[in-house]
């Protein structure tokens, strides 16, 4: 029975070889019916923990959907999912080194990146925002939301000195943290970008006033200001950053099945239940990112 079993797989595989360039990831996945998708244990509602010990979040059920579509187009009879949670700072060194064969994260994608890793399609519209105190100074709150704007650049209001010998959290190794500095050069203030491991540190720095603001995911700071009233999102996005998954730098054929299976999901699958369930009904705004995202066969 066994060595029947081995001989159908070893035909299966060889099949779906022949119909599919089989190299790079798919080859490993393959070879070794397991796929090992990296993700963050602290990057809700895009994906964390829960209470059973599992990954969850809205980045994780895309990467089970692009999980499942490998299986059947590799007519791998069991594929087996290993989830292995990754840091800040070591996510995109986990593809590069193939430790993780994907990353189901809340990633933006840069230039900068792209010299280690490719990207997926985009998965969310991402952007910069900022949490703070409820009990903020109203003029910090003024400036960081841009209220009296009119032709200063982004960030500065009615006067920089507001701004002054503050201190802002920022996770280690984001976008976001690269950003608050090069704004606190561009307005040659007087203030501090201090770098966290994990979002959940940024917010205790906030709450014990280690530091003024928390930069970050305008989603994840949500997400977690969602049930706490001593916290507070401002509502202004900094910037537009589209979210992706991270892939190994160069493996097409890999990035052409993740590519897929996004783009069919988003014109024909149940997206807007999904996106609702992670972060509220979708907005037209929101669904054209998704249109226009989903790349036609």
């Amino acid at each position: 029975m066994v060595v029947t079993v081995a001989v159908a797989t070893a035909a299966t595989l060889t099949v779906a070889r022949a119909q599919t360039p089989i190299t790079g990831a798919l080859a490993r996945i393959a070879d070794a019916g397991r796929i090992r998708l990296g993700y963050r244990v602290d990057a809700s509602p895009f994906s964390y923990r829960d209470d059973s010990g599992g990954p969850a979040g809205y980045s994780i059920a895309l990467c089970q959907r692009v999980a499942n579509a490998i299986k059947e187009e590799m007519r791998i009879p069991k594929l087996d999912i290993e989830w292995l949670p990754v840091t800040a700072s070591n996510r995109f060194e986990a593809v590069r080194q193939s430790t993780i064969d994907m990353l189901c994260g809340a990633d933006t994608i840069s230039i900068s990146r792209r010299k280690i890793v490719d990207f997926s399609i985009p998965i969310f519209p991402g952007g910069i925002g900022v949490l703070l105190r409820s009990d903020a100074p109203p003029r910090l709150k003024n400036v960081l939301s841009g209220k009296g704007q009119t032709a200063h650049p982004v960030w500065r209001a009615s006067g920089s000195d507001v701004l002054q010998f503050k201190t802002f959290a920022v996770v280690a190794s984001t976008t976001s943290e690269a950003w608050v500095r090069d704004r606190i050069r561009d307005l040659k203030i007087v203030a501090t970008a201090t770098s966290v491991p994990t979002y959940d540190a940024g917010v205790n720095a906030v709450v014990e006033r280690r530091a003024a603001a928390l930069f970050g995911e305008r989603a994840v700071l949500l997400d977690l200001a969602r049930h706490r009233s001593d916290l507070v999102v401002l509502d202004r996005s900094y910037s537009h950053e589209p979210l992706a998954f991270a892939l190994p730098r160069g493996d097409e054929p890999f990035r052409l099945v993740v590519d897929r299976t996004l783009a069919q999901f988003y014109a024909y699958g149940p997206l807007s239940g999904l996106y609702a369930k992670w972060f509220g009904e979708p907005d037209e705004q929101t669904l054209n990112f998704f249109r226009w995202s989903a790349i036609p066969d």
